[in-house]
Formats: C-alpha cells, sequence, structure tokens
C-alpha cells in the first residue's frame, strides 16, 4: 500500500515511524517532511494546503492512502479535496474540522446534544470588548479562561486572574476572531484519542501531557511541552464515565449533523469532582501526545489506518504495558518568538538518529525488549554540507520507554540532554504531577 503523510512535525516523523515498519506500506512518502522523515521515506516538496498539487503527486504516483497529520489543512478543505478525488483519506472534512477550528462551533455543538463542559460566554469582534470588560469587572480575582476560537497552534489560550492580563489577551484576539470566555475547571487532564469510522469507533489509551510552557505549569500556553502514557489515574470507570457523558453524545451527535468521518477524534476532558467536563475536541493525532502513543503499539498501524480508510470494521489493537514520556526540545524564545535555521548535533546519539531513524539502544538491559528510547524530529531541514537545522518552535521530541515510569522518564530525558544546539530548552517536569501525586490540574 503506498502511503502519504502531510505534514512536517514530529508527530508526523512518529507516523512515518510507525507506518515504516511493516511490510504492508510499499511506498511511503511524506510532504513536505522533515530531516527526520526522510530517513524513513520520500520526502515530496509539496504545500499541505496545496490541494491541487496533492492530487496530482497522488495520482501521479499511485497512492492508496493519505493521513493528515496537521488540523490546518483539514480546516482549509484538504480532505474534501482529497475525497471528491475518490482518494483514502485518514482525516475529516471542512465541515467535521470546526469541531476543532471553531471552538464558538464546538461548544455551540455541545449545548445542541448536551455534552457537560464549562460554562461558557461568547464575545464577537463587533460588539464584544465592551462586553468582555463588563465580564471582567463581575469577575474580577477569579481565575478565568480566555480562548481565541479559531486555530492557534495551542497558543490561544490564556489562564489567569489578572483582569489586565486578561483584558489584554481579548483585546487582540477580539481584533479579527471571536472570544470565549469559560469557568476554570479544576481536575484532572487527560486525552482520549477515539477511532472513528460510520460504522463505529474505538477508545485507544488515554494521554496526559503539558500544555504551559514553565515547570509547574507556569507561563504561556504552547502546542504541547511534553506527554506520558499510561495514565494512572485513567481508570476504567473513569473511562467509562467519559464514554457516557462524552463520547456517546458526541458521536450521535455528529451522526445527526452528517459530521462522521474515518479518522481520529481526540477528546481533551477533564475529569472534575462533578464528572468529566469536555475541553475540546482535535479531529487529528496530538503532538505530542502521538510520540508516546505509537511506541507503545503492538501490532501493524498500516492495517489500522487501512481499515478505518475503507470504513469498515476497526480491528481492536493492543498496546505493550511499557511506560512512554515524551520531552519536547524547544528553541530559544518559543512560544513567543523564536530562532530558525540553528545547526543541531546529534553525534553524542548515533548516527542512525541524525539521518531520521529513530531508536535509541541507551545501553544494554536484558529485561526490556527493544528501543529504549526514540527520537522525533519537528520541521528540520538539511543545510548545504548535509547537517540537520532547526525550523520550528518545537523542534524534537525525545521519548523514554521502560517498564516503569522513573525508567521511562530518566531515559526520555537524557535523550533530551543530548540535542544539542544554541539555546535548546526542555521543561523539567514532564509528568510529575501526574506521578508523584502532586497538583491536580495538568
Amino acid at each position: 500500500m503506498r502511503t502519504l503523510v502531510i505534514g512536517k512535525g514530529a508527530r508526523e516523523h512518529a507516523l512515518c515511524w510507525a507506518l515504516s515498519s511493516t511490510t504492508r506500506v510499499s511506498e511511503l512518502y511524506c510532504a513536505p517532511g522533515n530531516a527526520g522523515t526522510a530517513g524513513l521515506a520520500r520526502n515530496l516538496p509539496l504545500d499541505p494546503f496545496d490541494s491541487v498539487g496533492i492530487i496530482s503527486a497522488v495520482r501521479e504516483l499511485g497512492i492508496e492512502l493519505v493521513i493528515v497529520g496537521p488540523e490546518a489543512p483539514l480546516a482549509a478543505g484538504l480532505g474534501d479535496a482529497l475525497q471528491a478525488a475518490n482518494i483514502a483519506v485518514f482525516g475529516p472534512g471542512r465541515k467535521a474540522s470546526l469541531l476543532e477550528a471553531s471552538k464558538a462551533e464546538a461548544r455551540a455543538f455541545c449545548q445542541r446534544h448536551g455534552i457537560p463542559c464549562a460554562p461558557t460566554v461568547h464575545f464577537s469582534p463587533a460588539t464584544g470588548l465592551g462586553d468582555l470588560k463588563a465580564y471582567l469587572e463581575a469577575n474580577r480575582g477569579r481565575t478565568l479562561v480566555l480562548k481565541k476560537s479559531g486555530l492557534a497552534a495551542g497558543k490561544g489560550v490564556l489562564e489567569s486572574k489578572d483582569t489586565g492580563e486578561l483584558l489584554n489577551f481579548g483585546e487582540a484576539v477580539l481584533c479579527n476572531d471571536e472570544l470565549l470566555a469559560e469557568e476554570y475547571l479544576e481536575g484532572r487532564e487527560l486525552s482520549l484519542p477515539v477511532l472513528l469510522t460510520e460504522a463505529g469507533h474505538l477508545p485507544l489509551p488515554a494521554l496526559g501531557g503539558h500544555k504551559r510552557a514553565l515547570a509547574g505549569d507556569r507561563g504561556p500556553s504552547t502546542g504541547g511541552m511534553g506527554a506520558f502514557s499510561p495514565l494512572p489515574f485513567a481508570s476504567p470507570e473513569l473511562l467509562a464515565q467519559i464514554q457516557k457523558d462524552i463520547i456517546a453524545p458526541s458521536l450521535e451527535g455528529m451522526a445527526k449533523e452528517g459530521l462522521l468521518y474515518r479518522g481520529v477524534l481526540v477528546f481533551g476532558v477533564m475529569a472534575t469532582p462533578a464528572g468529566p467536563r469536555l475541553l475540546d475536541y482535535n479531529v487529528r493525532f496530538g503532538d505530542p501526545e502521538t510520540q508516546v502513543l505509537l511506541p507503545r503499539l503492538e501490532g501493524d498501524f498500516a492495517a489500522l489506518c487501512a481499515a478505518i480508510s475503507r470504513g469498515g470494521a476497526i480491528p481492536r489493537p493492543d498496546f505493550s504495558a511499557r511506560y512512554a514520556c515524551g520531552v519536547v526540545v524547544a528553541a530559544p524564545g518559543y512560544p513567543i518568538s523564536h530562532s530558525r535555521g540553528l545547526p543541531v548535533d546529534l553525534s553524542a546519539l548515533g548516527g542512525s538518529v541524525s539521518l531520521g531513524q529513530p531508536g535509541i539502544e541507551l545501553g544494554s538491559d536484558p529485561g526490556e525488549a527493544g528501543a529504549k528510547a526514540l527520537l522525533f524530529q519537528a520541521a528540520t531541514g538539511r543545510d548545504g554540507e548535509g547537517g540537520i537545522r532547526t525550523g520550528g518552535g518545537r523542534c524534537f521530541t525525545a521519548v523514554g520507554l521502560g517498564q516503569d515510569w522513573s525508567k521511562a522518564r530518566d531515559r526520555a530525558y537524557e535523550v533530551a540532554g543530548m540535542v544539542a544546539f544554541e539555546g535548546a530548552w526542555f521543561r523539567p517536569d514532564i509528568g510529575d504531577s501526574v506521578f508523584s501525586a502532586g497538583p491536580s490540574r495538568s
């Protein structure tokens, strides 16, 4: 099966890695890809928003399945264009993508179908600033959550009790987008990916992560600074409650409104003392969550994607009992502004990693089979001398694997520390709040 992955991030490197490990995939392509995917697939110099160019390449190369990684091309209609051209696609069309691309639409959907979420107030660009000022004044001293309605690469959220900070954020958003104000929820946060087709759905293991830039969940919101799996507090009882209160009514509502698609829908959930509450929908695999989910998958990822793209029954995959910890190595200045084109030295990890093969042994341990760690690249490129250069804000995801959490965490940080470029940094506390029973909001 000739397969094309759309995107250039660490998520897409992880997708290519999982797809490359099976004989089912005869040819693997990535567009536009990065220096890591080039070691596993043939990178195609295509713009993810150029549906005409992508369809032309798919037909020329005989590609049978397209897996779309990032959300923005889906929101722009890439899935619709592929479907109209009778090309199998893992991902939704534009209409269903609004569940992620418009938080205002997602909240309206929740209201129509009785899906529990935080109480929300909407503000429009035309009239919202005055109403926002009144709302903030009425709630002075309370922690509030403001969200940009449209896509913002994970950076369109502010949690604060500082009225001035909230007003400045809201005023900037209202220049060109709707703004949502939500009640701050206390609890434990998790992501739950659900594979779906018109014929049914299948939840995958729950995932945890950190969106704030700095240790202790401080600093600005980001696209994600780390992730971990499995999740110790995701009990069968909690997952059953999420299925009943959130997943089932969401999918029933999608069926009624013609929004079901073939792909994955990730439910962001806050487990509160009053029950689970929906935070958001993602209509594609998360980043960096995918980088800790796929290394635990036992079985043929390509076969799973192929079955979903056909719209039939979804085969139930097995997952390893091993723990996975993912640590994002970021460029200096991220997420506010960041440098690009910085030379990267991966020599401490071995030549195969530099060439895009992510597996790392980290010494011998006869009690464990398989790689002990992985390094996934994001938006990296090659310079004229063949060296690796950074190309984005989140540059690498170092993933540690182990039979217990401490091994997985230590291995992730060992690898992260060996990724060398000027100003490289990472959060030092990924997973600590969950695995040490610290603060409940992650």
